[in-house]
């Protein structure tokens, strides 16, 4: 009888560890098994996820970084950052005016073509052509597609716009101008009254407009080309300077056609 209630008694037992060991073996599976369904998942998502990072912050690195510079004359004096994508990504004034005309400007992130329009119809620069002021317009990068094709563009867009020019210059010179604290127009023609004026300074020249440079040079040159903002000014590469063409009766050629065109 006691033997019966013995063997009774650890059956029991048994069978309560068994139910246990179950029980515990079931939750173990559920919890376990959608865990390492997350994990085999997360896996899956991180070349996913490296992928998209590197979309975005490649991407936006491409999109932010210049491709060539437009920079614009007539003081006030202004270069713009063109993307490859050929949208403005940046404005940079290079002596007061232009600074003050920077300040007013909301032409980021717009087509080269519509941030030009936009400059050029503004009321400052709108009343300085209006007054006879010469505006000169360069395309800086290096010599390639995208930089001719702006050029070309530009020559198009601005050639009904009396006293305006267009041109060409190479990265080199835009450098040597921003050494100095110009634009890349503004140098260049500095460079054209230095020839004829060997005591011009850029600080005296910093703050002129293009007309009263190109007309210095005029009064001091008896050159019969001295009057054509890019005599004299083509650069290394045989770009000599592209002008846009026939302006206000002037009578200057278009020049653009350079070697290699």
């Amino acid at each position: 009888m006691n033997d019966d209630r013995i063997k009774r008694a650890f059956g029991k037992v048994r069978a309560e560890e068994a139910l246990k060991e179950g029980t515990k073996a079931f939750l173990s599976q559920k919890i376990k098994g959608p865990r390492a369904g997350k994990t085999a998942y997360s896996r899956r998502l991180i070349p996913a996820a490296a992928c998209f990072l590197f979309l975005l912050f490649g991407g936006h690195w491409l999109y932010f970084a210049p491709a060539a510079v437009i920079s614009i004359d007539i003081n006030p004096s202004i270069e713009l950052g063109v993307n490859r994508f050929d949208k403005i990504i940046s404005v940079r004034g290079y002596n007061s005016d232009g600074q003050e005309l920077a300040k007013t400007l909301d032409i980021k992130y717009l087509r080269y073509t519509d941030a030009v329009s936009r400059i050029i119809t503004s009321e400052s620069v709108g009343e300085l052509l209006s007054n006879n002021e010469v505006m000169t317009i360069g395309v800086i990068g290096s010599d390639d597609a995208q930089s001719r094709q702006m050029l070309s563009e530009l020559e198009t867009f601005t050639a009904s716009e009396e006293n305006t020019y267009c041109y060409y210059a190479n990265s080199k010179e835009a450098d040597e101008a921003h050494e100095r604290g110009l634009s890349c127009g503004k140098y260049r023609a500095y460079l054209k009254l230095r020839d004829v004026n060997p005591e011009i300074t850029v600080d005296q020249v910093r703050n002129m407009t293009m007309r009263e440079i190109w007309d210095l040079i005029g009064n001091e040159s008896d050159s019969p080309d001295s009057h054509h903002p890019h005599a004299g000014s083509g650069n290394e590469n045989g770009h000599g300077g592209h002008g846009a063409g026939v302006r206000g009766g002037h009578g200057w050629r278009n020049r653009y056609g350079a070697e290699g065109d």
